[in-house]
């Protein structure tokens, strides 16, 4: 299989590229023209050339790509049903009814997405003066929201928006939790003692990792580091050695002194790469935790979408919901360039 992917790739040369997250197992990893974050990856669809576009991620990622792509590219994803359970918890219809909610006397919020949502949701951030963040700008990110309004509303990820505030320096009485049961009935309006709106939504593969995990390594492996993910909670994050996005935590492993123990709290496939990368270190999990979406994009799935290629309906994105949610992406890309 490896050997058909590398003569259709031949065959096809630059008119085609393919894109994947770190995420990813080796074997679809080792197709790829580009690996990175959702970050690093945002920022190389302008720059690409080819056709075809092959995202192997979850579906959001194919989703953004199609925005930013040039109008005769295509971009295509191995299994369209690769979702992510984060974005599903942040329904466009509830944000909008939460958006009317804190707005209804006048306020002005601004609202900031993670990555992790669907095209509809960077649509309405855009509409609303809004961006979007990755887990490696969210700090940049959330400072600049704060400076546009008189709060921000950060969704989906309470976590991540709970650790970025912190690490600005945001006090947890500025910060508030939203009630999103109801349609949206049980928000008020914006309080202008709160600058942080969060929604409750979270990683179910972050989700995993636990205080207690931690204070086990801490017992067995003393001299070990751990490194987490900031979609962990507030509590696992606070007793890490560092919290970081993907890049940072690759970042961090490649600069560890040989003979180093470190411990990595994200997504196994990343986690067991950098083991295998580093002979020399000892990396570990924190604990074995796979995200099952990432894991539909398979190698297998990557031949049979490389062989309809010419005849596959790629990723499309509503007309509507195009022009919005790309500003919010290019506000972001801006801020961050």
């Amino acid at each position: 299989m490896r050997d058909s992917i590398m003569t259709i790739r031949k065959d096809l040369g630059s008119r085609l590229a393919i894109l994947a997250h770190h995420y990813q197992p080796d074997a679809v990893v080792r197709h790829a023209d580009i690996l990175g974050d959702s970050l690093e990856l945002a920022r190389q669809i302008d720059g690409l050339g080819a056709e075809h576009i092959v995202f192997c991620g979850v579906h959001f990622m194919a989703e953004t790509a199609a925005i930013l792509a040039r109008p005769e590219q295509k971009v295509h994803i191995p299994d369209p049903g690769a979702s992510c359970v984060m974005a599903n918890m942040v329904p466009t219809l509830l944000v909008e009814a939460v958006m009317t909610a804190l707005t209804r006397t006048g306020a002005k919020i601004i609202p900031l997405t993670y990555v992790n949502s669907s095209a509809a949701v960077k649509a309405v951030c855009g509409r609303h003066g809004g961006s979007v963040c990755t887990s490696a700008n969210a700090p940049t990110m959330l400072r600049w929201a704060l400076d546009q309004g008189d709060g921000v509303l950060f969704l989906p990820d309470a976590n991540l928006g709970r650790n970025t505030a912190r690490n600005l320096g945001l006090g947890p009485h500025t910060m508030r939790m939203l009630d999103i049961r109801g349609q949206g009935r049980f928000v008020e309006p914006a309080d202008p003692s709160v600058q942080l709106y969060l929604w409750p939504g979270l990683c179910a593969v972050h989700a995993k990792f636990h205080p207690e995990q931690i204070t086990s390594v801490r017992r067995s492996d003393p001299e070990a580091s751990i490194l987490v993910h900031p979609e962990c909670s507030p509590e696992v994050v606070e007793l890490a050695d560092g919290a970081g996005s993907t890049s940072y935590l690759i970042r961090r492993v490649n600069q560890a002194p040989s003979g180093s123990a470190i411990y990595v709290g994200t997504e196994w496939n990343l986690v067991n790469r950098l083991a295998g990368q580093h002979p020399d270190k000892v990396i570990l999990p924190l604990v074995k935790a796979l995200c099952s979406n990432m894991a539909k994009i398979t190698e297998a799935g990557l031949f049979a979408t490389l062989q309809r290629l010419h005849t596959a309906r790629p990723v499309r994105v509503d007309e509507t919901v195009t022009a919005p949610a790309r500003l919010a992406l290019e506000r972001m890309l801006h801020v961050c360039r």
